[in-house]
């Protein structure tokens, strides 16, 4: 009995590893993604109005501002014609190109400051843009459109910035960093 359990524990281990190998393979496979976490944790110096043509004076904050289904507005949105270039905000790594109900065509970007910079209702994606690709402030990632839950609206950007910390991730008004530390 005790020589058969003894031949039963390698083939638990090896089953183990192999259920864990998928999960321990993850950050090889996105090291840049957890590196540039790392390389953003200090404050932006500079911001970029994340649409192309407009000015940090022409921003108005609509931060927490009532909207459907109990919601608050998390973010500006910065309206424009449709197809305006959007551009990144500041020095970052794509997180995230896809599509979600609300936003509806969307990018994430890890970027300066330990932030997650949201950009939302793209009308299209820039060629080529790709989860990991090193983007600099100014890189376009899209255009603006009004997809997801702003398609009955005028196009615009919805701009969100969410700070990582050691308590989560929370949602900061965009608006009083971008006219504080916008070049143009």
């Amino acid at each position: 009995m005790r020589r058969l359990r003894k031949r039963r524990w390698p083939w638990l281990v090896l089953l183990v590893c192999a259920a864990l190998l998928p999960w321990a393979s993850w950050p090889l496979r996105h090291a840049r993604l957890v590196w540039s976490a790392l390389e953003y944790r200090r404050e932006p110096a500079t911001m970029t109005v994340p649409v192309e043509g407009v000015g940090p004076k022409q921003l108005a904050s609509t931060w927490h501002a009532p909207r459907s289904g109990g919601r608050r507005h998390e973010g500006a949105d910065v309206f424009a014609k449709k197809g305006t270039p959007v551009v990144s905000a500041v020095d970052g790594h794509v997180w995230r190109v896809g599509e979600d109900r609300l936003g509806g065509n969307v990018v994430w970007v890890l970027g300066e400051g330990h932030t997650l910079y949201y950009y939302a209702h793209l009308d299209q994606f820039a060629d080529g843009l790709a989860v990991g690709q090193r983007v600099r402030r100014g890189t376009t990632l899209g255009l603006v459109g009004n997809t997801g839950n702003a398609r009955t609206t005028p196009s615009h950007l919805h701009f969100g910035m969410y700070r990582i910390g050691w308590r989560g991730i929370r949602a900061v008004d965009p608006v009083p960093r971008l006219q504080r530390l916008a070049t143009r």
